[in-house]
């Protein structure tokens, strides 16, 4: 078998960590008799110094041609206050891809309690999933730019809202036959759109599912008093980004914490969801895990490869369960030191 894969390494420590990536599958897919290749391809900042745009119509193509998309980061304050950003590439991506779902499992390993910012006792057994909307809501709504009044439509229909919960309920039922949908319904008229088409969808096909909600403010208290208690968390864009982001913490890192992007096809976009730590890129300091561990779910979602997927998130557990890791995990390692030892485990 032979996949085909458009390599993005983008911004900051981008490159270094998607390197740790590729290195990592070429290793293991030797085992395994899978033939990968990998076609590199500007994006984001790095696109835009080169040719203007963040997502050049080549990249793009070559994304839709691939059987997946593996990216290291995007982003930088080079960028942040030009016309065109490389946020845009990535928004224009997702949206070309027809990708609306993100899929960010947290989980704090065996052994790692201690460097969670939460008491050892709150932070273990925490292992949930996060499925967030990806393509709807505010971030792809109508906006009005301007100095004096500024506005930002969020909108959803209902079958973008009934799309990405069966995915969660799907996934649930893979797991511990628990979702909790977060919104807003006791004020915005999306949330309550949002809360009707979920009961609806539960009650219809996924009666033997446990469903609960929680308004988005009570969850971000939830989360890090309570973190363990969930199983699948089911949010719209906007709540999604920073949810996700907050419970990516609990595991001690934002660095160890990866992501998948799927819409209806096998085809998915997968990138840690870090950024593109601009101090620390060059100096081999990043943390690869997220890249690796998105990697893994490339092989597992994308092309159906669940034993390679095992291997790297075995060899990962391995690594974490002796003591080894980057700076930001209390560890001794650069990100190639690292990377070394998970290519000799698989």
């Amino acid at each position: 078998m032979s996949a085909k894969i458009a390599f993005l390494p983008g911004d900051g420590v981008g490159p270094e960590v998607a390197n740790a990536a590729r290195r990592v599958l070429t290793q293991v897919a030797k085992k395994h008799d899978l033939s990968i290749g990998f076609n590199e391809f500007a994006f984001g900042g790095a696109a835009i110094d080169a040719c203007g745009d963040p997502l050049p119509e080549e990249t793009k193509a070559a994304c839709l041609e691939a059987d997946a998309i593996l990216l290291g980061a995007v982003g930088g304050p080079k960028w942040d206050m030009s016309e065109k950003r490389p946020e845009q590439g990535l928004l224009a991506l997702r949206s070309a891809l027809a990708v609306y779902a993100n899929l960010r499992p947290i989980q704090v390993a065996k052994g790692m309690e201690a460097h969670s910012p939460l008491k050892a006792e709150i932070a273990a057994d925490v292992d949930m999933l996060i499925v967030r909307e990806l393509t709807g809501g505010m971030y792809f709504g109508k906006r009005q730019e301007g100095k004096d009044k500024a506005t930002d439509e969020c909108l959803y229909t209902r079958g973008e809202v009934e799309r990405v919960a069966r995915i969660a309920f799907d996934a649930a039922r893979k797991r511990k036959g628990r979702v909790t949908s977060v919104d807003k319904a006791n004020v915005l008229a999306t949330s309550r759109l949002w809360r009707n088409a979920v009961n609806e969808l539960h009650a219809s096909e996924y009666s033997d599912v446990e469903l609960d909600h929680m308004l988005v403010d009570a969850m971000s208290m939830k989360l890090i008093q309570s973190p363990s208690a969930f199983d699948v968390v089911l949010t719209e864009n906007l709540f999604g980004d920073i949810l996700s982001d907050e419970a990516s913490v609990l595991s001690g890192s934002i660095g160890l914490a990866p992501s998948a992007s799927l819409g209806d096809g096998t085809r998915g976009l997968y990138e840690p969801i870090h950024g593109s730590a601009p101090d620390i890129a060059g100096e081999d300091k990043a943390n690869p895990v997220g890249t690796l561990a998105s990697a893994a779910m490339m092989m597992r979602y994308s092309l159906g490869k669940g034993e390679i997927a095992d291997d790297i998130e075995n060899a990962v557990a391995k690594a974490l369960a002796a003591g080894r890791g980057t700076a930001d995990i209390g560890g001794k390692d650069s990100c190639t030191s690292f990377t070394d030892y998970i290519c000799e485990i698989v």
